[in-house]
Formats: C-alpha cells, structure tokens, sequence
C-alpha cells in the first residue's frame, strides 16, 4: 500500500536525505492511501498511532519515559509478556481496579523484599482448594504442667514425631507454628514473637 504524507500548516522545512526524513512543521499526519485513515499524527501536544495495532520488533522492547495509558497490551501468540522495571517500582493504578487473570496457568509474584498486600476498606480474600504457607518458623511450647513434671523422666528417642501443628500469631501479626495439643499452644511469649 502507499501512503500519503501530509503536512499542515505551513511548514518550514521539509529535508530528505540519505539517513533520514526530517519535517519542520505544527502538525504532522501519516495517511492510509485507501480510506484515508490516520495511521500517525504529531504535533507539539501530542504524537497519535492510530493503526489497529503497534508492534515493537527490537530485541529490548518499548522503552517509555513516563507514564503509558492503553486499554490492551498483549503478547505475541505463544510468547511471555512482560512488563519490568529494572531500576524503580512497577505501579499499575486504575479507579475501578486492577485485574490481573491467568486464565490457563498460574500466577506468581515474587520480589527480593517485602510482599505488601493491602487493602483500606476491604478484605483480602483467599479462595482455593488448598492453601499453603512455607516456610513458617515453629515456636516453642511449655506448660506449666510439664515443668513440673518429675525430673526423672527424660525425652525418649521413641516417642511420635509431630505431625500437627497450630496456626498462630503474635501481637505483631507475625505467623508461626506451634505442636499442637488438647487446648491452644499459641503464647504471645513465644521465642518467635520475642525476637520478631
């Protein structure tokens, strides 16, 4: 297809070399030549790319210097999108929320620091089959009727391994594990809690 170049207004220089095409002008425009659709404008506000899609081809992606509006990005068929930040944060804000669906796969956040999940005026909710925390610390537990048991007996090397633990948390919302046993083994003076 051929495509029209427009350019309005007036303009002051309009140079074609043999490195490059370079206008001087208030408004540039990019034409379909079938339809007359605008594939590209520029002006001093404002550069529009108005073709079905844009496709950035370099092995290093789209580089964007500051913020980027777009009702859809999406990944080549068969191929991982990604969207990073080697130096600063990632923010994704929007009024009504944020979605983020793996329709056929899972979905993993990872980070080398803290992982923040909070909401002000709702609930995090966590709905699955199974879920699992790893990795937890397991405190210790004393009761007041096992020290004063009688010192003559000892630990013994056959005794069950536990298998059951409590859930519990400390003042500070730290979770940790706890043998569980007929009533509740979670202490707020537990070693966890005191060094956390």
């Amino acid at each position: 297809k051929k495509l029209q170049f427009k350019l309005t207004e007036t303009f002051t220089s309009l140079i074609s070399g043999a490195d490059a095409v370079e206008a001087l002008c208030k408004r540039f425009e990019v034409r379909a030549s079938e339809g007359g659709k605008v594939l590209f404008s520029a002006d001093e506000d404002e550069i529009v790319i108005g073709a079905d899609r844009l496709r950035v081809t370099g092995t290093e992606g789209a580089v964007f210097g500051h913020s980027v509006e777009t009702p859809h990005i999406r990944a080549e068929p068969s191929q991982d999108l990604k969207l990073e930040s080697p130096t600063r944060s990632l923010v994704m804000e929007a009024p009504r929320g944020v979605q983020v669906n793996a329709a056929a796969g899972d979905l993993k956040a990872t980070c080398r620091k803290e992982l923040h999940l909070q909401s002000t005026e709702g609930e995090i909710f966590l709905n699955a089959d199974t879920i699992r925390l790893g990795n937890l610390p397991v405190g210790s537990f004393s009761s007041s009727s096992s020290s004063s048991s009688s010192s003559s007996s000892s630990p013994s090397s056959s005794a069950p391994r536990q298998t059951i633990y409590e859930l519990c948390v400390c003042p500070n919302g730290k979770l940790y594990l706890s043998p569980a046993g007929a009533g509740s083994t979670c202490q707020s003076s537990s070693n966890i809690c005191l060094w956390s």
